[in-house]
């Protein structure tokens, strides 16, 4: 039988390394196992995550990470192809504070083997510089265009006024490798900037708190504040989350928006991670509460055909007056989140492509 427990009460006996010990046990050692490359992906984010927000960790909580660290060499040497996840975790581990310096040997041969040039995408390829340049490598040294084509992608930001979350996920991603993780700014123009905010506004019509998350962090990574209204939000959300404990509960959960959602609630400030932890399997489960407007919105829009404008002003009454009561205000708190809502609205009406021939 399992057991919720809702995280709503802040704990006041379970100290943060404790609290951090369970958590990272549980995904370590309960929710998937052997070399399921699953687990290795939970692990990376969940240490990372620890890592990259200065979280200060007794030297037990990473105990249930010292048997993938021993054996860390032979899984690199037979599963090359993992060979992020598996840097990523190992770098983590010690920049936590595992003894041991295995990760720069690792870096060394996977930049000497070439890992990184079997990459198909600019972002992989940009992970794999971020990661072995942590360690002094550098695998891509002939490709000096690599970091002019992720600005270029950013600075598109028509990209990101339509719903694209994996487009709007790479975003994100490439700040936090260009940042590396908050440690420098990645000198974002305004127009990467839009791009961002443009993602944001997509996700908060959609009440995805997952992907709302990492543009936060993203922001805050460029420096810049994210909406009240969305950080806001995405607090209440992560202080909503249940966990779900013992035999019954599945991996197959809300785990990594639990995860970005601490983050973004630590870069803003706060303590993420900060409610209680259970020993052993432990499944999490996010709050679903109202209504998203964004497929409404889309409906409405496409029905209006000749009639649409991408005049947020001329269409506001009309396309609000559609949406039910709970819609509409998510959609009203859009509009104020942020002073890029009219610009964004008028590339989202896709009004642009009228003049195509039949």
């Amino acid at each position: 039988m399992s057991n919720v427990i809702r995280l709503n009460v802040p704990s006041r006996r379970q100290a943060e390394g404790a609290r951090l010990g369970a958590l990272l046990d549980g995904f370590a050692s309960h929710r998937r196992f052997g070399d399921d490359v699953f687990w290795l992906k939970e692990n990376a984010e969940l240490l990372n995550i620890l890592e990259c927000t200065g979280r200060d960790l007794p030297e037990a909580a990473l105990d249930s990470h010292r048997g993938f660290y021993d054996r860390v060499v032979q899984r690199i040497e037979f599963f090359p192809q993992y060979y992020r996840f598996l840097l990523s975790i190992c770098l983590d581990l010690e920049d936590l504070g595992m003894d041991g310096t295995k990760g720069e040997a690792l870096v060394d041969w996977a930049a000497r083997e070439g890992l990184a040039e079997a990459e198909m995408s600019d972002l992989q390829r940009a992970e794999a510089r971020r990661l072995m340049a942590r360690r002094g490598a550098d695998p891509l040294k002939d490709d000096t265009g690599l970091t002019e084509r992720l600005h270029r992608f950013m600075e598109r930001s028509a990209t990101f006024q339509l719903p694209n979350k994996k487009a709007a996920y790479e975003l994100t991603h490439i700040v936090f490798y260009l940042s590396r993780y908050g440690r420098q700014d990645p000198q974002l123009s305004e127009e990467a900037v839009t791009s961002l905010e443009y993602a944001g506004i997509l996700a908060w019509l959609e009440q995805n708190a997952d992907l709302l998350a990492e543009v936060c962090v993203a922001l805050r990574y460029a420096g810049r504040v994210p909406s009240p209204i969305w950080e806001d939000w995405i607090a209440g959300t992560t202080s909503r989350f249940a966990v779900e404990t013992g035999p019954g509960a599945s991996p197959n959960d809300d785990y990594h928006e639990y995860f970005v959602s601490n983050w973004a609630l630590a870069c803003a400030g706060g303590t993420p991670f900060a409610r209680p932890m259970a020993e052993g399997a432990m499944a999490f489960h996010a709050p679903r509460e109202g209504r998203a407007p964004l497929r409404q919105l889309s409906d409405c829009l496409f029905r209006l055909d000749d009639r649409r404008s991408g005049d947020w002003g001329a269409m506001r009454e009309l396309v609000a007056g559609a949406l039910e009561e709970d819609s509409h205000d998510v959609l009203i708190a859009a509009e104020q989140s942020t002073d890029k809502f009219d610009a964004f609205f008028a590339g989202f009406a896709r009004t642009g492509l009228r003049g195509i021939a039949s």
